[in-house]
């Protein structure tokens, strides 16, 4: 009954409760930030913030429509039988993790990785990249076309999965948390960051991917799960106080421009 219970929130959860779970995580890191700031200089500028918040805008309204696409979708699924939980007889909260594992490595580690690895798609990803002062709001600094291929990847975890729209948008719950969590410029103790990161990707481990240079740049693509990194080779570590934010092929002084950020993927000057 109580599993029951937990998933029909979710289910049930409108959209001003999705959006206020955005405005928590957010402000709990804004907070965290202020008082274990990881850097220091030059960051929390209002231009910067103000970047990032338009591009937030810009994944909410691709969010929403996907969000309609996904409830098709898993009308599709269950009326055809489709994924995992259709296949597989399993408890409901076991096939909430599978669910959130799967998600895990469909939606984040594998659509990232492609990003890093297609050219085409780089140049979208690239916006993301060329914040040269890393902050929560990084989090959600996506060129739009970069959010809707991310998007795609997540509507084909859908039917892998076969999940139920419970199962999905506690699966973007977490997501948002640990978006937020892993971009946020904070400190967290050595030791506890050492223990986190063997299963959860951590905020450290998050930085060397926005260190401005390869090999480092195309390391730890994890979002939630660290362990995808580890067991496909992409997992890094090192002196955090070696990252320095930004792109070596984007102009760092424009790291805060949205104009110049949209125009960024089709600037071909930039990536010559």
């Amino acid at each position: 009954m109580a599993m029951e219970q937990f998933l029909c929130f979710f289910e049930a959860m409108p959209s001003w409760q999705k959006l206020l779970w955005i405005m928590i995580c957010m402000s709990l890191n804004v907070v965290i930030e202020g008082i274990r700031p990881l850097f220091t200089a030059g960051f929390r500028s209002m231009r910067h913030t103000r970047t990032n918040l338009a591009l937030l805008g810009t994944t909410i309204l691709i969010s929403v429509i996907f969000s309609a696409l996904a409830v098709g979708i898993v009308e599709w699924t269950t009326h055809q039988g489709i994924g995992l939980v259709h296949w597989v007889t399993m408890p409901a909260w076991l096939g909430l993790i599978a669910t959130v594992v799967l998600f895990d490595l469909i939606a984040q580690y594998w659509v990232h990785y492609i990003m890093h690895n297609v050219p085409l798609l780089w140049n979208l990803h690239m916006v993301h990249h060329s914040d040269t002062h890393v902050d929560v709001t990084t989090g959600t600094r996506h060129h739009p076309v970069d959010f809707i291929f991310r998007e795609i990847f997540a509507a084909a975890a859908l039917v892998v999965t076969g999940a139920p729209v419970s199962y999905y948008i506690f699966y973007r719950t977490l997501t948002i948390f640990f978006t937020y969590m892993t971009h946020a410029n904070v400190h967290l103790p050595e030791r506890l960051e050492r223990w986190m990161s063997y299963v959860f990707v951590t905020p450290n481990m998050h930085k060397f991917h926005h260190h401005f240079e390869a090999p480092w740049t195309d390391r730890n693509y994890g979002n939630m799960l660290s362990i995808w990194d580890r067991l496909f080779g992409t997992y890094m570590e090192g002196d955090i106080g070696e990252v320095r934010y930004g792109l070596d092929v984007a102009d760092d002084s424009r790291g805060d421009d949205f104009a110049y950020q949209i125009s960024l993927p089709f600037r071909t000057k930039e990536r010559e």
